[in-house]
């Protein structure tokens, strides 16, 4: 990979997360750079260049809201599994 630098916008490639650069950082012989749009390091052999148009700055407000809105679905669904009667369910298998 070429040299990066902040601020280059970058594709992860396993998902096509587009973010722009925010740290590099080289560890054990291997780079990692951290985007923005999640906040995470990624290995930098699995990075490539990626166009503006690609990408979308996200908000702090808007990234909080986001988190809101998984925490919240994370939570239904553990309501909704603990609202499950098993009583009607009847074991059934080989043996």
């Amino acid at each position: 990979m070429n040299v990066t630098e902040k601020g280059d916008i970058l594709k992860y490639t396993p998902t096509s997360t587009v973010g722009k650069v925010t740290d590099v950082r080289e560890r054990d012989g291997r780079v990692w750079i951290r985007l923005d749009v999640t906040d995470l390091y990624y290995d930098s052999g699995l990075l490539i260049p990626a166009d503006a148009s690609e990408y979308k700055a996200v908000s702090f407000k808007e990234r909080e809201q986001s988190q809101q809105t998984a925490r919240e679905a994370i939570e239904a669904s553990r309501d909704k599994a603990r609202d499950v009667d098993i009583s009607e369910f009847t074991p059934s298998g080989g043996g």
